[in-house]
């Protein structure tokens, strides 16, 4: 089955023009469009659920920050793509303090689509570099804060390719207590992702690449 997308942007002949572009690619389909957030939380209650989301942020009636924390609440398991015309710092750091899984600027070339939607759905990130060095200059002016030994050591694990429950197993704890570590760090740090805790981690030197 192709990954399900659905496309949400006021502008109709941006939407129009994604869509030929996704289209061109293998494994995709365009299940709906939407002009903002009211028409897909509609279209979403109508039993047309998507894969992925690709979700402008400045639309009427409903923009795309409040679109995602209602997604966030109501259909966590759908992905999310920001669509977006400024690499804006503050808007950036929003989105992805809320989850967001990929973000992609409006002018960028076809293969960056391509990398992206691939990236996601495969549950895999697609920050471009705009993004991660707007969480690094963030985490620069984070005051130090203090960690305990298993936090430590859960976010060097963190940095690792191991999933969750294979961090718990490397620490000998259970998988809930993994799920405690990085919620705490989640608060502490103020930061929503894993690539997030990662940055923090390779920031302060607690990890070595």
């Amino acid at each position: 089955m192709p990954t399900q997308i659905a496309l949400v942007d006021d502008h109709r002949l941006f939407r129009s023009g994604i869509a030929s572009l996704i289209d061109q690619f293998t494994g995709y389909n365009i299940l709906f469009e939407a002009a903002n957030g009211l028409e897909l939380i509609e279209q979403i209650k109508a039993s047309q659920k998507p894969d992925i989301i690709l979700l402008d942020i400045n639309m009427p009636e409903m923009d795309g920050f409040t679109t995602t924390q209602w997604l966030k609440k109501n259909n966590p398991e759908i992905k999310i793509i920001i669509l977006s015309m400024f690499e804006d710092a503050d808007k950036v750091l929003k989105m992805v303090r809320l989850g967001v899984h990929g973000y992609l600027l409006k002018d960028s070339e076809p293969y960056e689509f391509e990398l992206a939607l691939k990236a996601v759905a495969n549950n895999e990130l697609y920050y471009p570099s705009f993004v991660t060095d707007h969480l690094i200059k963030n985490l620069n002016q984070k005051e130090h804060i203090k960690l305990n030994n298993r936090e430590i050591e859960f976010l060097r694990l963190a940095g690792t390719e191991l999933t969750y429950k294979e961090i718990a197993d490397q620490m000998c704890i259970s998988a809930r207590t993994v799920d405690g570590y990085r919620d705490q760090l989640f608060e502490k740090l103020q930061i929503k992702s894993r690539v997030g805790l990662v940055l923090y981690a390779i920031k302060n030197n607690l990890i070595q690449l």
